[in-house]
């Protein structure tokens, strides 16, 4: 293993408990590798606008409204401030929605920004389309790495030989912690760095265990 640091570029939506696990895992990963997390938001409401009769009654409702408020108040909380706040909004934001089960409505996004130290008046993008441009461009970046068949979260990390590898996931569930967490991080970049190599795959036993 190299002692080289690298830095991880990670997209997400806050909305997803998959996406969550594996954002815990890769700060879990920064302790034992020399790894820098970026953090970058995506969008579920994005990713299914051009299929969002193929989805599940239910969610296509929650597609159609409150998945699109907790991304905008993420895009406007970097575009005023910097990439840099997201790790502790979402932190917070993941807290209230995955942890603490809190509704996902605009009052939880607000009690969030209050915790990561950034201002109330960030709340205003829930119900606004003022930056979806911004939006819109931060998802196109990440998921044009990975193609559009997957969902969040989408990683990027230089390769043995420097170059760029993208992959969706690991789904992993709960959140490996220690030296596990350094395991899994050097398997999944061997199998992602490998020409030619797209998916490994087997159905899911357990929904996501917050430990």
């Amino acid at each position: 293993m190299t002692a080289e640091r690298v830095t991880a570029h990670f997209w997400f939506d806050p909305a997803c408990p998959w996406a969550w696990m594996t954002s815990r895992w890769m700060l879990e990963v920064e302790k034992v590798r020399p790894v820098d997390v970026r953090w970058h938001v995506m969008s579920l409401a994005v990713l299914n606008e051009d299929k969002i009769d193929q989805v599940p009654e239910e969610y296509r409702e929650y597609l159609r409204t409150d998945a699109w408020g907790p991304v905008r108040v993420c895009i406007a909380a970097a575009k005023e401030f910097g990439e840099e706040v997201l790790g502790r909004l979402y932190t917070e934001i993941g807290i209230r929605f995955h942890l603490q089960e809190q509704p996902r409505t605009r009052e939880t996004v607000e009690a969030a920004l209050a915790a990561a130290g950034l201002p109330a008046r960030l709340a205003e993008a829930y119900g606004s389309d003022a930056h979806d441009e911004d939006l819109r461009l931060s998802h196109k970046e990440g998921i044009e790495k990975v193609g559009q068949d997957v969902g969040t979260p989408i990683i990027a990390v230089p390769g043995a030989d420097g170059a760029e590898v993208a992959f969706f996931g690991p789904v992993v569930t709960p959140a490996p912690k220690g030296e596990a967490a350094a395991r899994l991080w050097d398997g999944t970049l061997l199998v992602a760095g490998t020409p030619g190599f797209y998916e490994i795959k087997r159905t899911r036993t357990v929904g996501p265990v917050f430990d």
